[in-house]
């Protein structure tokens, strides 16, 4: 029991914040572990903000408790907590060289100079920018700020690292190389980062574990494997992922979707929804499965998506480029699906 608790960094214990406008948290529950990445994910206004603001001192919440390493730290302002937060803006001084606004906090902290500029140094290499000291912000890209504003939480050595959707202001390609740094970046450093996105690709990419959050509450919080494998609820199903929702039913030991047939592991009875990865949905001979007509066919590098008009609607189906080079659209195909998910239908 107690080296469980040890390895707890940061233990988010019933915060609850709500606003005049209704918005805000409520019962929220998370521990994350030394050296996790834990990512809270969700759509605008659905409180992942707010739990981060929380946990750096930015709004009190109304109750509740935030530890780090076992000690609350519900009264420490922001500057005393053992956090550091990047923000999506990079929130450097504009008028201060690299050096000055990496320098800045450790002078506060009464370093040597030689401390700073060895801290600095190392820091630099670690984010890849070394020998930028001298410059100013506006004469970096986006990219190279952002790093240098992930730099200077690092010198402040928190015990959590708070990331408020820091990399969306960065174009794709940017952004893609920017989480890859982080995460090696993580790696080399064993640091303990809490980070919001409302990107999934982003969240799955990066996460050890991922906290799906919906109105204010957590719909799943698991692995970024186990989230897409297994959402367990119809809103992380609809938001994790590319997904296909058709209408079937549930009776005893089988889901029935028009004539095909899967089993009925979740033991839901009548109405479902039922979901399907497109990379799960398989083609036969026309005559077979689910009838379809084939609409469109695009080739996305590797893969193609292949959109399909079904008696139960529209399907978007993923399959080996391969596979598609003699499809066409009007073509006559038939359906089927691997692997199926249910959730009773609302």
């Amino acid at each position: 029991m107690f080296k469980e608790e040890i390895m707890i960094q940061l233990s988010i214990q019933n915060l609850t914040k709500r606003y005049k406008t209704g918005e805000g948290v409520t019962g929220i529950n998370i521990d994350v572990k030394k050296g996790e990445l834990v990512t809270l994910l969700g759509p605008s206004g659905c409180g992942k903000t707010t739990v981060l603001r929380s946990v750096g001192g930015f709004l009190d919440p109304d109750s509740g408790d935030i530890l780090i390493e076992g000690k609350s730290v519900l009264k420490l302002p922001p500057e005393k907590r053992p956090t550091a937060m990047v923000f999506q803006g990079y929130n450097l001084w504009p008028h201060m060289n690299v050096y000055n606004n990496l320098a800045f906090g450790l002078k506060i902290r009464k370093k040597s100079k030689k401390e700073i500029d060895d801290a600095i140094e190392r820091v630099l290499e670690l984010v890849r920018l070394p020998g930028t000291q001298k410059k100013l912000p506006g004469e970096l890209s986006g990219g190279q700020q952002q790093r240098i504003a992930v730099a200077r939480a690092f010198l402040l050595e928190p015990a959590v690292l708070l990331l408020d959707e820091p990399f969306s202001a960065l174009d794709a390609k940017l952004r893609h190389e920017m989480r890859e740094e982080l995460r090696d970046i993580q790696a080399s450093t064993g640091l303990t980062m809490v980070f919001v996105t409302h990107d999934q690709e982003e969240a799955l990419s990066i996460s050890d574990k991922i906290v799906v959050m919906n109105s204010g509450n957590i719909e799943q919080m698991a692995s970024p494997q186990e989230i897409y494998d297994h959402p367990r609820t119809l809103f992380a199903a609809q938001f994790i992922g590319k997904m296909n929702f058709i209408q079937g039913s549930a009776d005893g030991n089988t889901v029935n979707i028009k004539r095909l047939q899967f089993a009925n592991t979740a033991k839901h009875q009548g109405d479902v929804t039922v979901a399907v990865r497109p990379e799960d949905i398989l083609l036969l001979k026309p005559d077979e499965g689910l009838s379809a007509k084939v609409h469109q066919v695009m080739v996305l590098g590797h893969y193609a998506e292949v959109s399909l008009e079904t008696e139960t609607g529209v399907l978007k189906a993923f399959l080996p480029r391969d596979s598609v080079k003699d499809m066409y659209p009007g073509q006559f195909v038939g359906v089927t699906f691997s692997k199926v998910l249910t959730y009773k239908s609302a």
